[in-house]
């Protein structure tokens, strides 16, 4: 291998290493001040409401010769009205994410206990279990104290996100280190 691609594997490793730091970073921040977190998420999701919106309503300009401009200026109204309420009030739009959130682990919970159950005499099937149990946990944990679990819960899980992430990507980085010629 030339010395100005071993220089650039180098480089390149670096980044990765330095980019995993940061993802590291940001998601002890994030569990740290989850409801920064959570409202910073919510505002997030609001900007690419508009941006979608947007996207519909241009889709519908440019289709109007053929029926669709009502249509996408409705859906564009739908995305604008709901980005709107999630700018202008983060926290119920983060109380209401929190609420979807406890069903979306409801649901994961029971369909990864249903699989470990339907491949229980398959090898590993016991994590199946144990993660279809933890999301169950979670869930009713957050139901539990909903509508305060929200304070909490998303930017808490954003974090976590984050975190392990960052970690996973800094491990892959040290696996390659050795794997790199000198």
């Amino acid at each position: 291998m030339d010395s100005l691609s071993a220089t650039a594997m180098r480089a390149s490793h670096e980044q990765s290493i330095g980019l995993s730091i940061v993802m590291i970073l940001a998601g002890v921040l994030a569990i740290a001040a989850p409801l920064v977190a959570g409202i910073s998420t919510i505002i997030w999701i609001a900007w690419l409401l508009v941006a979608s919106g947007a996207a519909h309503l241009a889709y519908g300009w440019h289709a109007r010769g053929h029926g669709r401009l009502f249509l996408e200026v409705l859906i564009s109204a739908i995305y604008g009205i709901a980005a709107l309420f999630l700018l202008f009030n983060p926290l119920a739009g983060l109380a209401s994410l929190t609420f979807v959130l406890v069903f979306y682990f409801l649901a994961a919970g029971a369909v990864e206990i249903f699989a470990a159950f339907r491949l229980h005499s398959r090898e590993g099937s016991g994590w199946l279990y144990f993660d279809g149990i933890v999301t169950l946990i979670l869930a009713f944990m957050i139901w539990n104290a909903w509508p305060s679990s929200s304070v909490w819960a998303m930017g808490t899980l954003v974090g976590v996100g984050m975190l392990c992430s960052g970690v996973t990507r800094l491990m892959l980085s040290m696996a390659t280190r050795t794997a790199m010629p000198a």
